[in-house]
């Protein structure tokens, strides 16, 4: 344990070490730990063992590779997982590559809080590594060539195709997303990772190095935790632009706070994770915490809510992300109807987009994210992809849901040039 003068000197130190191995993390609540974690940051590095494998039995996998080891893993949950709980497919185009679930017990193991590293798992030793270690100078990005699978009209087209199922009643909300991406991209994933950071500070950033494969995460919503006994999930429905001037900010705040349509979708997906919840949770516990929150962030306000619950003491804790997997935020409602539309309507298979990365204890607490606002890469093929998206409803207005994907992808085109 070494007491740290400057934690942004550290961080960045111990990420661009830690990038020297094959696979590490950093998990980062940058200025939200008091809200959300127990640690400022974590960064693991190295692989004393792993699990990595395709939809099919990957939930029993992780339990018995946690019950092996019952340690800190780290690792990811992809969107495709739905495959194995549902009915389901994937077919649509994948040029990045993720496998479906990957977690990983590190060799090294750092934990950063109120000025002080803690080293958990390896020797104490690498905290004078780590601040001995010299950040090279940053490259200069060169601007990327920034396409969109869909153009503006098949967007709204589609979302219109979506807003007819509603209409029939196959569904009440659906949540839409497209891709935006870049062949022959060559970026320095660590720097790309560090300015996004810097632009758009999230209480559940991250970076995630699995060889040659990289997410780089700005993301601001959880989709589940366990902390003792309790279970708790924070969906986002509804976002609204931020403004420089104070009073119209202020202004924009209330505004969605009161918007009908916004309280409308973020009900209906705090139905939805209520019954996920409940198939893990004690009798009577589930319970609304918060409803409509409005949270702040860089460049957009979010309308937040909390559910939480007490996990039933027979019920595993990876059935319990199981059973809430994918989050609702990320799909729509009824479930599965919703999940079968996206593959439809949808163009780009989503991977790890809309699933979910971070990290379990030794006494099986965890605390997973949500992949939205967050740039993958292919560093082999030299595939850069990053999806937006948003809930259509019936009330929806398909070219207010583009503007919104466009405010929702900004900080992520202005790290990348564009």
């Amino acid at each position: 344990m070494k007491n740290q003068k400057n934690n942004t000197d550290f961080k960045q130190k111990a990420l661009h070490w830690a990038n020297q191995f094959d696979v590490c993390c950093l998990l980062d609540s940058n200025q939200y730990k008091d809200q959300y974690s127990a640690y400022e940051f974590i960064i693991a590095a190295g692989v004393h063992d792993e699990l990595k494998t395709s939809a099919g039995t990957a939930f029993n996998k992780l339990k018995t590779f946690y019950e092996n080891h019952k340690t800190w893993l780290l690792g990811f949950l992809s969107y495709d997982l739905k495959n194995e709980l549902e009915d389901l497919q994937s077919a649509n185009s994948d040029k990045l590559g993720f496998p479906d679930l990957y977690f990983f017990v590190p060799r090294f193991l750092i934990a950063f809080k109120n000025g002080i590293a803690e080293v958990l798992l390896g020797d104490d030793s690498i905290i004078d590594e780590i601040n001995c270690y010299t950040v090279k100078k940053p490259t200069t990005l060169t601007n990327l060539k920034i396409n969109q699978k869909l153009s503006k009209a098949q967007y709204i087209n589609k979302v219109n195709g979506l807003k007819n199922h509603i209409l029939r009643g196959d569904i009440y909300e659906v949540n839409f997303c497209q891709e935006f991406f870049a062949e022959h991209a060559i970026i320095n994933p660590a720097e790309t990772f560090e300015t996004l950071n810097k632009l758009s500070p999230t209480p559940f950033a991250g970076y995630f190095k699995i060889y040659n494969k990289y997410i780089l995460s700005a993301t601001p919503e959880r989709f589940l935790c366990k902390r003792g006994p309790t279970l708790v999930s924070q969906p986002i429905k509804g976002t609204a632009k931020r403004s420089i001037d104070f009073e119209e900010d202020e202004q924009i705040k209330k505004t969605l706070q009161n918007d009908i349509k916004e309280q409308a979708e973020n009900v209906m997906i705090v139905d939805l994770v209520r019954h996920d919840l409940t198939k893990s949770a004690l009798k009577g516990s589930v319970k609304v915490d918060e409803l409509f929150g409005i949270y702040t962030f860089p460049q957009v306000h979010q309308m937040i809510s909390t559910i939480s619950c007490k996990l039933n003491p027979e019920m595993h804790f990876v059935d319990a992300i199981k059973n809430a997997f994918p989050m609702g935020s990320m799909t729509g409602a009824p479930k599965v109807k919703a999940m079968k539309l996206i593959e439809e309507f949808e163009v780009s298979k989503r991977g790890v987009y809309s699933g979910s990365f971070g990290c379990i204890t030794p006494n099986g607490d965890f605390d997973f994210n949500v992949v939205i606002r967050s740039i993958l890469y292919n560093q082999e093929n030299k595939y850069l992809s990053f999806q937006v998206g948003g809930a259509i409803t019936f009330q929806s207005e398909a070219e207010k849901e583009y503007d919104e994907c466009l405010l929702k992808a900004s900080a992520i085109l202005k790290v990348l040039g564009n």
